[in-house]
């Protein structure tokens, strides 16, 4: 298959939806299938080899200003080189920007209206080129948030648009009341242009059926896959008297949940016995979250355990290897309800075992690898119950480990998740006529 797969840049973060996307285009490519991973927005950063392409389409400069400046939604084309140009969305993207969903509301709703929207021009250029390269079997969007791009690309193209589901509902949950509502009936209302939604998990399956609306027969299941070549349990047994390392590795913001288990850690030094050891933090900060992750280290301070608390900032591949080797369990307490955990499949990739909020996709992910155990979501008390038991019970700690470690191999591995994928978009072309894109293509054709 000949596959286009938009992904959607994120500036200098790493994002678990670019690194998703850009393991799904090689394991693709590993099958034999010839895919264009084209970024929109920014370039994409990937903690393995990015496989995207060097331009960038639907820039996020030029979004930005469309939305903003009037007279720029009228320009020539080649006006616009220097704002969608790599090099100057290099230069921004180096940059840590706020991101508000209150303030981009608008243009969220502006880019979900397609081509009734501020952004049309950038959406013409993007339907240009894809319409100016070989010819595509799929084309996929890499969430719902860029739904107004469906309707075009499949008129335009003649061929089935698919659209991943990833946890979307995050960002729009923080939107205005106002604007979310206006965002989900756009999302709606362009549905019937995507011939498939692939969903990250069988919870956001079913969640995004409710959510978004969208008949649940429509949507597939293409569970998550990580490379494992390099993510191989640690070659040494800890001494018994080295330090308990309990980990973080996520973005660090309120709603995965540091703050949680910086009081499960202070229940455990003070109230649980544990002794004197280390509580070791690795993720994204975003500007607007520099206070929060300020007030924990303040608590901390304000605890005594100041000295057994580390930030790394964000890791490399390399440095995520090191720090899950580091550390004896990772507990990322999130009171979001996950539909992806990327961050588990890693940490149980390695060995290590995890202590999770009983929700979402992590259910699945630890009923179907056993490599870790469920706290109640939102419950410090809970969470350090679970860290406590891996502590305490070092032997079935490790046999816990291995069986993450084989888990995630047997469910979760690149390889699994391409197939999965390449089999929903053979299942897609086998039932596409073509007939309804030709349909719409004529609805909106001029007449002569």
């Amino acid at each position: 298959m000949r596959i286009l797969s938009i992904t959607a840049g994120a500036a200098n973060m790493f994002c678990g939806s670019c690194l998703r996307d850009n393991a799904l285009a090689r394991g693709l490519m590993g099958l034999g299938h010839d895919v264009t991973l084209m970024p929109v927005y920014t370039p994409t950063r990937t903690d393995e080899p990015n496989l995207s392409d060097g331009r960038v389409l639907f820039s996020g400069i030029s979004v930005f200003l469309a939305q903003h400046l009037p007279l720029l939604r009228r320009t020539p084309w080649s006006l616009d080189r220097l704002f969608d140009s790599t090099w100057l969305l290099n230069l921004v993207s180096k940059r840590s920007v706020a991101v508000n969903p209150v303030d981009l509301g608008p243009m969220t709703i502006s880019t979900l209206l397609g081509e009734r929207g501020f952004q049309r021009k950038e959406l013409a250029k993007l339907v240009h080129w894809v319409t100016h390269e070989p010819a595509w079997d799929v084309i996929n969007l890499p969430n719902a948030l860029l739904i107004g791009m469906a309707g075009p690309l499949r008129r335009a193209t003649g061929r089935p648009v698919c659209v991943t589901l990833q946890g979307e509902d995050l960002f729009l949950e923080a939107m205005s009341a106002e604007d979310r509502l206006r965002a989900l009936e756009l999302i709606r209302e362009h549905a019937h242009h995507v011939d498939r939604f692939l969903a990250v998990s069988h919870y956001y399956r079913a969640f995004a059926a409710e959510y978004f609306g969208i008949p649940l027969e429509k949507i597939s299941v293409a569970p998550l896959g990580v490379s494992v070549e390099d993510l191989v349990p640690r070659g040494r047994t800890r001494l018994p008297s080295d330090p308990f390392v309990v980990g973080y590795l996520a973005r660090v913001a309120p709603e995965k949940g540091l703050h949680l288990l910086a009081e499960a850690y202070r229940l455990l030094r003070h109230e649980r016995g544990l002794p004197p050891s280390r509580l070791e933090v690795a993720g994204y900060l975003a500007p607007e979250h520099e206070d929060y992750l300020r007030g924990i280290e303040r608590q901390l301070r304000a605890w005594g355990l100041h000295d057994e608390f580390h930030y790394r900032g964000a890791v490399d591949r390399a440095g995520k290897i090191a720090f899950l080797h580091d550390i004896d369990v990772l507990s990322v307490p999130g009171l979001y309800v996950e539909p992806k955990g990327l961050y588990l499949l890693e940490a149980m990739a390695c060995g290590v075992p995890v202590v999770a909020p009983h929700h979402g996709a992590i259910v699945e992910m630890i009923d179907r690898t056993g490599g870790g155990l469920l706290a109640r979501p939102g419950d410090a008390a809970s969470c350090a119950d679970g860290i406590l038991a891996v502590q305490q019970h070092p032997g079935q700690a490790r046999e816990m480990g291995f069986r993450g470690a084989a888990g995630v191999r047997e469910h979760y591995t690149v390889p699994h998740m391409a197939t999965t994928v390449a089999d929903i978009y053979v299942d897609v072309l086998a039932n596409w006529s073509g007939r309804d894109a030709a349909l719409e293509a004529a609805a909106v054709r001029p007449a002569h």
